[in-house]
């Protein structure tokens, strides 16, 4: 408690020195790396040997390590992958059509209009997810940390999961199963449904570290709403980390609205990813019969 005047004081300064750098219009472009753990211990990995654990690791990091730019403004921003060529065979997308279901194209927010419009492909249909963007209420803390040039504050939120959220995916009863959750998951397997063994948690916690020293209140993915451009994202399985911004760069982009696709809402996207599972878990379980027959 003896330094809280000191971060006080010092939250003032950055706010005020943001403010005076920014008061004209500006653009701005921060560059993320995102990476997503996780433990193939419980989805059998314990009995694979270790070069057959090497290969699906190498295989699943070009998608579960990314990297993203956000372009932003005072009010808008766009958010988007920074696609590399992948290697002959490295299986970027992986998970056959719904990779792209999973990982989705660029993101827009509008923090004024609080809209939010996710360019999305899914088994070769375009869409245009358009919805309300949804405020995180976020717990404003006093520790500080310094990434990169700028010094960064600490807050947290409770975040609710998408139905579909791949990062957030677990086995269902995961590796520490007593008798009752073992029985719970025989009770709710499908042969015929591979989703079966899967679950998403409601919600999860999130940390998030944003700088005064650049007042925006934009950040990586959904995340924003805080006085100051988020540049640190830990959610769960999820750590997003910025590693280079460059502020008012000469050569400017638009930042404008994702306009090709078929324009749904969340919940209608959802809709058609569950029939689509739907379609498949009958063509796979016709299959099976056949060749039971």
């Amino acid at each position: 408690m003896k330094n809280l005047p000191l971060k006080i004081s010092l939250f003032a300064l950055t706010l005020f020195i943001g403010f005076g750098v920014f008061a004209q219009d500006f653009q701005g472009k921060a560059y993320y790396m995102s990476k997503t753990t996780m433990d193939l211990g419980e989805w059998g990995g314990r009995e694979m040997t270790p070069e057959q654990k090497k290969r699906i690791e190498a295989r699943m990091k070009n998608f579960l390590e990314k990297e993203y730019i956000l372009t932003f403004n005072k009010t808008e921003s766009i958010y988007k992958e920074d696609e590399k060529l992948e290697a002959p065979g490295a299986g970027g997308r992986g998970f056959g059509g719904f990779g792209s279901s999973m990982t989705g194209g660029p993101k827009y927010k509008n923090v004024k209009e609080k809209e939010v419009i996710q360019d999305q492909e899914f088994f070769g249909k375009q869409f245009l997810i358009k919805d309300e963007l949804k405020d995180l209420e976020w717990k404003m803390g006093t520790e500080t940390k310094q990434i990169g040039a700028y010094t960064c504050f600490k807050a947290t939120a409770t975040k609710a999961v998408d139905a579909f959220d791949f990062r957030s995916m677990r086995r269902r009863g995961g590796r520490d199963n007593n008798e009752e959750t073992k029985k719970e998951k025989d009770s709710t397997k499908n042969d015929n449904d591979p989703m079966s063994e899967v679950e998403i948690p409601k919600s999860i916690e999130v940390i998030a570290w944003y700088t005064p020293q650049i007042p925006i209140n934009q950040g990586p993915d959904d995340f924003w709403g805080l006085p100051g451009l988020i540049l640190e994202v830990n959610a769960d399985r999820t750590t997003i980390l910025c590693t280079k911004i460059v502020l008012n760069p000469e050569d400017k982009e638009n930042i404008e609205k994702p306009e090709k696709g078929k324009e749904v809402t969340q919940a209608e996207y959802n809709d058609i990813i569950t029939k689509k599972m739907e379609e498949m878990r009958e063509m796979y379980g016709g299959r099976n019969r056949g060749r039971r027959n």
